[in-house]
């Protein structure tokens, strides 16, 4: 799969915060993309995967050169694209495995074998450090912040898309939550050959993982595209080098 997006402009709530984004990820490629808060980074994820929160003014999102712009969040997922929510909400009464089957099953469009499902949530509730009573509950409800991040990833796994783009995967963890956190998100989009855009503000989690590609957010525009050792730049000097 190939995600372009091109000289995006979006509002949220009347105010213009994108201001002509361009970016390119294909499956199987590994992006990092930072900038000081404000900068327009969530928003970015958010237009992408269609969120009604976000108004695109100008600009086209195309999947493998088909414009996307006016498809549903549910039409855009079904096409490969996920996002793991920098705040994910909690939703009572829909439960956490009944979730994962139904939109597994309209991803692929045909059933999805209980056991088998089962018996994948059961090793990336091992792989996550998640206890595995998460099965038993509503979607997030009641889970901690970590568990939330974590059920995110697993929900990747699980969905197995072509693109994902994970915001802030490592907010409020822990040092070794990180840490497995990473970890995880290597093997999966390893294993699968789906693309990576991580959107984070600390080169911490990336010590963990190999991007390829990293950008630099500011003012809702795109100020650096270019190599990953830009995170090292930016985690020893801030962002001066690249916004002046």
């Amino acid at each position: 799969m190939k995600l372009e997006i091109v000289d995006l402009h979006a509002s949220v709530g009347g105010k213009k915060i994108l201001n002509g984004v361009s970016l390119v990820i294909n499956s199987g490629e590994f992006h990092v993309i930072m900038g000081p808060n404000g900068s327009g980074k969530t928003t970015l994820a958010k237009a992408i995967m269609g969120s009604p929160e976000v108004e695109v003014t100008e600009g086209r999102i195309l999947v493998d050169g088909v414009l996307i712009n006016d498809l549903s969040p549910d039409k855009r997922a079904n096409l490969g694209l996920f996002l793991q929510f920098q705040n994910p909400v909690e939703i009572g009464g829909v439960g956490y495995v009944n979730f994962l089957r139904s939109v597994a099953e309209k991803r692929i469009g045909g059933t999805v074998s209980i056991k088998e499902l089962m018996n994948e949530i059961k090793d990336y509730t091992n792989k996550l450090h998640i206890d595995q009573g998460i099965v038993g509950r509503s979607l997030n409800e009641g889970f901690s912040g970590g568990e939330k991040k974590k059920s995110e990833i697993l929900q990747m796994a699980v969905l197995k898309p072509k693109i994902a783009i994970l915001d802030e995967p490592d907010s409020g963890l822990d040092v070794d939550a990180v840490r497995v956190v990473a970890n995880n998100i290597s093997e999966i989009s390893e294993k699968s050959g789906m693309g990576i855009l991580i959107i984070t503000h600390y080169n911490r989690i990336l010590s963990y993982m190999k991007p390829q590609f990293a950008h630099v957010l500011y003012n809702g525009k795109i100020v650096y595209d270019g190599a990953a050792d830009a995170v090292d730049e930016i985690e020893k000097n801030g962002y001066e080098k690249f916004i002046g």
